[in-house]
């Protein structure tokens, strides 16, 4: 027991160093997680997420356990994959590598970004919502704090150890708190949002992107879920079918014996 709590708080550690911490911690202090959209079946929308995570998250996080080639999976041809999305690789059999080197990576860090291969799957708190609800909250409540090390923060995650990757796209802006006294303590509680300076996107795109991004994420996760689903369906309706017959044959051979 000992020994299994004590590789959680490492595992643990690890994750808040590389500003990706679960689901349950994160929303600790912070704000309710909005629910993210699910464009699982929109293959447009994969194939921009799967561009915004080769682009923007690949640079510091890997996929390990996913190759470039399944990419087909959502619509790609070999040729554009090689073409717009191989930046680590030369081979398109070959697995999401980072492309930060490690060293770099934990002097900055202090430990190397976790692998991003199943984090949809993995962040989530019972009662609080899905990991795809906590990264969609999470990736679209970043603004700049002078006094942090990397000059962000987030209201998701509050005291984040990971920049804001995305800034260009989102624009900075600043959280307004309304302030209440409870207990006798002044509490500060999230309004809205501020623009302090504009995005390449609107909000309205950049809410969008996030979707596409968290979408991909998730199917990233489990990419052959829904061949599972469709042979599980297919699966149980022969069972049934088959049930019936082996009922009434069960029938013929017993209704002579007394």
């Amino acid at each position: 027991m000992k020994i299994m709590g004590f590789t959680k708080k490492f595992i643990l550690s690890l994750a808040v160093a590389a500003g990706i911490v679960s689901g349950v911690h994160a929303n600790t202090g912070g704000i309710a997680w909005d629910k993210a959209p699910n464009y699982q079946n929109d293959l447009t929308s994969l194939q921009n997420g799967a561009k915004l995570f080769v682009n923007y998250c690949l640079n510091c996080h890997s996929a390990a356990y996913m190759r470039y080639n399944r990419l087909k999976d959502i619509g790609l041809t070999e040729q554009q994959i090689k073409e717009n999305l191989l930046f680590t690789t030369d081979k398109v059999g070959e697995t999401m590598k980072v492309a930060m080197d490690a060293k770099q990576a934990k002097d900055w860090f202090g430990a190397n970004p976790p692998d991003l291969t199943v984090i949809a799957r993995s962040r989530s708190a019972e009662g609080q919502g899905s990991g795809a609800d906590y990264l969609y909250t999470y990736l679209r409540t970043y603004y700049p704090d002078s006094t942090k090390a990397t000059g962000w923060n987030n209201l998701a995650y509050p005291n984040v150890a990971m920049p804001h990757a995305l800034w260009e796209l989102q624009g900075n802006r600043q959280p307004v708190f309304e302030t209440s006294k409870e207990h006798g303590h002044e509490v500060k509680t999230f309004k809205t949002w501020e623009q302090l300076t504009p995005g390449t996107m609107t909000p309205l795109q950049y809410d969008q992107a996030i979707g596409d991004l968290v979408s991909y994420l998730q199917w990233m996760g489990e990419p052959s879920q829904k061949h599972r689903v469709r042979v599980g369906v297919w699966v149980l309706m022969f069972l049934g079918v088959f049930t019936f017959f082996a009922w009434r044959l069960n029938a013929a051979y017993w209704k002579d014996v007394k």
